[in-house]
Order: structure tokens, then C-alpha cells, then sequence
């Protein structure tokens, strides 16, 4: 939904925008958390939202910048990645990128078919911090 100039909103829009910061400082001033996040897109263990180290040229090309590339859960945002690289590695993250890509389309005998859709994370990590799995430069 794109979000109007203030002095073009409607007067019903204003009035409802009021409402709405209303109720969030009053939730604020009496504890209540406004924001539950279901069961059903949380993740129970770190190494649910990790799935596996990228192993390519190009992930390989960033270690030298202190980033790893991991293939991460389709359900996964940007803060649940970088708790988990943290949780499992015991490192600080910096900064977390992400990228969906789409699978393939692969030509079979019987006609055509799609390798499975993935969704990617380059984790920059802190200075001085570091990842063994990949087996990178010892510097």
C-alpha cells in the first residue's frame, strides 16, 4: 500500500492514523507487546533457518571481504538470520543481505520441469570475527 503526502490524505485516514498511534502509546506505557509473532513463523532452533553453506566461486570471492553466503529457509527475514548465525557461530553479524532466486527451468524427456526455488543470505560479519566451516584463507 503506498502511503500518501500528509496533506493529501483523507480526513477519515488521518483520523484513523491518529487512532492507530494512539493505541500503540498506550500499549507502550502499560506493557502490553501490540506484536506477537504466530508459531507458525517462528523458528524453534537457529539451525532451522540455516540450511547449508553456498560453495561456489563467487562465495568463495567473499570471504576476503569477511562475508559468507548460506542458504537459508524461504521463511526467513533479515533479523531471524542474523540471530542465527550468531546463535550458531558465536559471532557478531554486521549486516545481512538476502536474495530469492528462482529454480531453473530444466528440459527433461517426458517435457519440461523447475529445480526447487531458493532463497540466499551474505552475512557480513564484525572485524576480527570469523567462520571455520567454509575452510577460507587463514589470515
Amino acid at each position: 500500500m503506498a502511503t500518501r503526502h500528509p496533506s493529501i490524505a483523507s480526513k477519515a485516514a488521518k483520523a484513523a492514523k491518529a487512532a492507530r498511534v494512539a493505541k500503540a502509546k498506550r500499549h507502550a506505557t502499560e506493557g502490553k507487546n501490540t506484536v506477537e509473532t504466530p508459531l507458525s513463523k517462528s523458528f524453534t532452533d537457529p539451525r532451522d533457518v540455516l540450511l547449508k553453506p553456498v560453495v561456489s566461486e563467487k562465495s568463495y570471492a567473499l570471504l576476503d571481504e569477511n562475508k559468507y553466503t548460506f542458504v537459508v529457509a524461504p521463511g526467513a527475514n533479515k533479523t531471524q538470520i542474523k540471530q542465527a548465525v550468531q546463535a550458531v557461530f558465536d559471532v557478531k553479524v554486521t549486516g545481512v543481505n538476502t536474495i530469492n532466486r528462482q529454480g531453473k527451468r530444466k528440459r527433461t524427456r517426458t517435457g519440461f520441469g523447475q529445480r526447487a526455488a531458493t532463497k540466499r543470505a551474505i552475512v557480513t560479519l564484525a572485524e576480527g570475527d570469523r567462520i571455520d566451516i567454509f575452510g577460507g584463507p587463514t589470515a
